[in-house]
């Protein structure tokens, strides 16, 4: 079997020598596996989403309501999941959601690098996010040949802003992922009841830490002066992004420069006018707002209000099958958030790459059996919306 599904074949032939796979194969088991193996506090900022978590539940759950129609008598022996993306050739239509704790799934605390490694093992594109427990360099240079993202928690200081930009130029990142709905946390119940804040304690900074900027604002060693320079990340996080904000940020870099969060297709249409080179529809799998709509349920009208720029998507993606139906919608790549840290917390680099590879397997045999030889047979297939689900 030619492509990603060949996957299982390896799985069935070390089965025949005895050995199975140490990380599980499917969404629910994997979940329960990392659960086990995490820290209450790290479990809980990972799978915690905000108010009862309702949205973050519809965000896996919606999914159930969109079906693939099979078209048969259809070559699919070869499948081609490759994409353009930004002047990037890229063998899958998947990247690495940026994550904040990705550093710290992974007992050595170096889950950033464990990720970067992923990233090569399976040429997945990694979205680095700003809050690491290593350096964006480390990270950029540990991706090897794989293209990277760097994804900008905007600070309220222009100047240490445009240094974390300019560093991640320097490193090689391809573009600037613009998160633009956390410039304050939402309400997290799961993080409140436990009184546990990851950065607060001094983790994932590491960005911050190490830049000149913010050490000329802290005026004395970091090392030395921890409590404080955690002050000083509190109050220069979160700076709230208008339209207007867009000129200053396309003008610190020549990268590609892409908004994350946007939902609504009026503001697909302002972010292209004003110079966005990608629209990436996510509600941030549900951890920021409660009471919304399913991301995948907003995919359709984003996607008809960005034309001819691509769309990147995440939230609620679990599965193989989530990403084919994300893809026949209309986006152009799909990002898995939750699972691969999960595979970090169990098996590092190899545990997250084997997550992805398993993901990807399922994509590509459900277009062999569906009859979908490539993404545009996929997004020409009708997909269709039950209220009540399949």
């Amino acid at each position: 079997m030619a492509g990603f599904g060949g996957y299982q074949n390896e799985i069935y032939g070390a089965g025949l020598q005895g050995v199975l796979p140490t990380i599980p194969v499917d969404a629910a088991t994997l979940e329960a596996r990392a659960t086990a193996a995490m820290s209450e506090s790290l479990r809980n900022y990972v799978q915690g989403g905000c108010g009862d978590e309702h949205t973050q539940n519809l965000n896996s759950t919606a999914f159930r309501h969109w079906g693939l129609v099979p078209r048969m008598m259809v070559d699919t022996t070869v499948r081609d999941l490759s994409i353009e993306l930004l002047g990037l050739s890229l063998p899958t239509p998947l990247f690495m959601a940026p994550i904040g704790v990705t550093g710290m799934c992974t007992p050595d605390g170096h889950g950033d690098l464990h990720a970067a490694r992923a990233a090569t093992l399976t040429g997945v594109p990694m979205i680095a996010s700003t809050l690491g427990n290593d350096p964006l360099e480390d990270v950029a240079a540990a991706m090897g040949d794989t293209p990277g993202l760097f994804q900008l928690y905007t600070p309220k200081d222009k100047e240490l802003a445009e240094s974390l930009v300019g560093r991640a130029e320097r490193a090689g990142y391809r573009a600037i992922v613009v998160t633009l709905d956390t410039w304050v946390t939402g309400w997290r119940p799961r993080d409140l009841n436990s009184g546990n804040f990851p950065q607060l304690r001094g983790h994932v900074l590491q960005n911050y830490f190490v830049d000149p900027v913010f050490q000329k604002l802290l005026g004395k060693p970091v090392d030395d002066n921890l409590p404080e320079a955690i002050q000083l990340w509190g109050r220069l996080f979160g700076k709230v992004l208008t339209w207007a904000d867009m000129a200053w940020l396309r003008s610190i870099t020549s990268l590609p420069i892409i908004l994350k969060g946007i939902c609504h297709p009026d503001d697909v249409r302002r972010a292209i006018d004003t110079g966005a080179a990608a629209i990436y529809c996510s509600n941030h799998g549900g951890r920021q707002a409660n009471g919304g709509i399913a991301a995948i349920d907003m995919l359709p009208d984003v996607v008809a209000a960005a034309g001819n720029t691509p769309v990147l998507f995440d939230s609620g993606v679990r599965s193989g099958s989530d990403v084919a139906k994300a893809l026949a919608i209309g986006a152009r790549a799909v990002g898995i958030g939750r699972p691969f840290a999960y595979g970090l917390a169990l098996g590092g680099a190899e545990g997250a790459a084997h997550v992805l590879r398993c993901i990807l397997a399922e994509a590509d045999l459900l277009m062999a059996v569906n009859g979908y030889p490539t993404i545009a047979d996929l997004k020409a297939a009708e997909i269709r919306r039950a209220a009540g689900g399949w």
